[in-house]
């Protein structure tokens, strides 16, 4: 197990608040697709592309937003949604229900305390989530909980750049995206991992420009933890 003594301060420079980010969800919901759809979607598909998934694998994605990705996964998988914006979770049925999607399910929650048992989903994904929660190792932490063992982690998100130059602007900026548009410029990916008790299976660039990063881990089986 990959394990850190580094500060939760080391994740970010900046803080964000709940509140704002609910308020500007709430008034960009109707128009998030058109705004973001399109420069996003290339990682939502790639991610589909990674996971493994099997027939009848139960899937949790959360930050659901508008459902752009619950009509990606297969028809033979159970998905569930879960968003704590509640007109994100409208524009989200909308559109499940317009591509006829029987097999996802869509509840309000927040990410950092999940209502579900330890070990119920074989796949929990997340995309373009933990730079806009107050305490994104809480989110990975409950991520990880829910996951079943030997099961997939996915994130999609924008994480602190490994370039010295670009890594110092982002932590520079990074108050200033959150007072603005509510999210993390500068979130430390390595730090973010270790804290939530996790290890990167494979970590790639995705989107264009390609300044997000496609996550993956798996949670351990439960033999290995028993060692």
């Amino acid at each position: 197990m990959l394990m850190s003594n580094a500060s939760t301060d080391q994740l970010s420079v900046a803080r964000v608040d709940q509140d704002l980010v609910a308020r500007l969800y709430a008034r960009f919901a109707s128009v998030y697709n058109g705004f973001f759809g399109a420069i996003l979607h290339p990682g939502r598909v790639e991610a589909m592309r990674t996971l493994p998934l099997k027939p009848n694998d139960e899937i949790l994605e959360v930050g659901v937003g508008t459902g752009l990705t619950a009509t990606l996964y297969p028809t033979d998988c159970r998905v569930v949604g879960i968003d704590l914006s509640e007109p994100m979770l409208r524009e989200a049925a909308r559109h499940v229900e317009s591509h006829g999607r029987r097999n996802v399910r869509l509840w309000q929650m927040d990410a950092s305390s999940l209502a579900f048992p330890a070990e119920s989903f074989d796949v929990v994904y997340a995309a373009y989530l933990v730079s806009v929660v107050p305490d994104p190792v809480a989110v990975l932490t409950e991520m990880r909980r829910v996951c079943r063992p030997g099961g997939h982690i996915v994130l999609v998100n924008h994480f602190l750049s490994t370039n010295p130059v670009l890594s110092a602007l982002e932590r520079w900026i990074s108050p200033l995206t959150v007072r603005a548009a509510g999210f993390r410029s500068d979130l430390d990916l390595s730090v973010l991992l270790a804290q939530a008790g996790l290890e990167p299976v494979s970590v790639k660039k995705v989107n264009t420009p390609q300044i997000w990063s496609l996550v993956h881990c798996r949670r351990e089986p439960a033999a290995l933890r028993l060692r």
